[in-house]
C-alpha cells in the first residue's frame, strides 16, 4: 500500500496533508525517512512513524453517528449525487458503510461501521429495533387517521405496516413524532401518504437507545461511546 494512503486511512489527514508532511521530512518507516508519497509499505510488518508517533492501522470495528443532512444519498457511492461519505474524512470512507439508509432529503440520525454485524442487528425486522422520526405534515390528520396509523394500517401497494407510536412535537417545523420497527422503502411518508397527509420534513431523532446529539450540525458525525456500542447492541 502506498504509504499516503497508508495515512489517509489511519486518519493522518488526507492526502495532500500527508504530502506535506512527507515534505516537511516528519514520515518514517522502519526509521528511513520517507521522501515520495509513493513509497510502498507493508502495514503489518513495518514501522511506521509520524511526527515521532507510531501508527497503525485499527483492525478494530468502529462505529460512528451523524447527524446526516438533507440533499445527501445515504450511499458508499452514487455517480450523480453526493454521498453521506462526502461528509467524511477521507481516512474513514474506505472503512465505513451506512447502517440503514434514510432518503436524499431526510436528516437526522444515522449510524455508520465497518461491523457487518452490529448493522445486521439494527436494520433486521425481526430484531424490531425503534426508530423514531421528527414528522412535518401538510396539515394536522384526523385523531381517527393517527390511530389507524397506530394500529397498523394498509399501504397503497396493498403491503401492511406494524403497529406504531404517535407522540406530539415541540418542535415548531414538526407536526408530530412516530416511532416505527421496520423499515419499508419510503415508509414514514408512505403512512401518511396513505391517510392523504403529506410529509414536507422528516428527521430521524432516535435508533434504539440512542438519541440524536444536539451538538451535532447537519453533516457532522463522532465516534461512539464504548457505553453507547454495548446499549445499542
Amino acid at each position: 500500500m502506498r504509504i499516503d494512503k497508508f495515512l489517509a486511512n489511519a486518519n493522518v489527514g488526507s492526502r495532500s496533508d500527508v504530502k506535506k508532511l512527507i515534505k516537511k521530512k516528519l514520515v518514517l518507516v522502519n526509521d528511513i525517512v520517507v521522501s515520495d508519497a509513493s513509497f510502498k509499505v507493508d502495514a503489518s510488518t513495518d514501522e511506521i512513524e509520524v511526527s515521532g508517533k507510531s501508527i497503525t492501522l485499527r483492525t478494530s470495528p468502529r462505529y460512528y453517528v451523524m447527524n446526516k443532512r438533507g440533499g445527501v444519498v445515504t450511499a458508499t457511492k452514487d455517480h450523480l449525487h453526493k454521498t453521506v461519505m462526502d461528509d467524511l474524512h477521507v481516512g474513514l470512507r474506505e472503512q465505513l458503510f451506512p447502517v440503514g439508509r434514510l432518503d436524499k432529503d431526510t436528516e437526522g440520525l444515522l449510524l455508520l461501521t465497518s461491523d457487518g454485524d452490529f448493522a445486521h442487528r439494527l436494520t433486521s425486522p425481526k430484531h424490531d429495533v425503534e426508530k423514531e422520526y421528527a414528522v412535518g405534515l401538510d396539515a394536522l390528520p384526523l385523531k381517527e387517521d393517527l390511530l389507524r396509523i397506530e394500529g397498523g394500517l394498509e399501504l397503497k401497494d396493498g403491503s401492511h405496516t406494524k403497529p406504531a407510536k404517535i407522540t406530539t412535537s415541540n418542535h415548531p417545523d414538526y407536526t408530530l413524532h412516530i416511532t416505527i420497527t421496520e423499515g419499508k422503502y419510503h415508509q414514514v411518508k408512505r403512512m401518511f401518504g396513505a391517510i392523504g397527509r403529506k410529509v414536507e420534513r422528516l428527521k430521524r431523532v432516535r435508533i434504539g437507545s440512542l438519541s440524536l446529539d444536539d451538538r451535532l450540525a447537519a453533516g457532522e458525525y463522532r465516534e461512539l461511546t464504548t457505553e453507547e456500542i454495548d446499549q445499542l447492541k
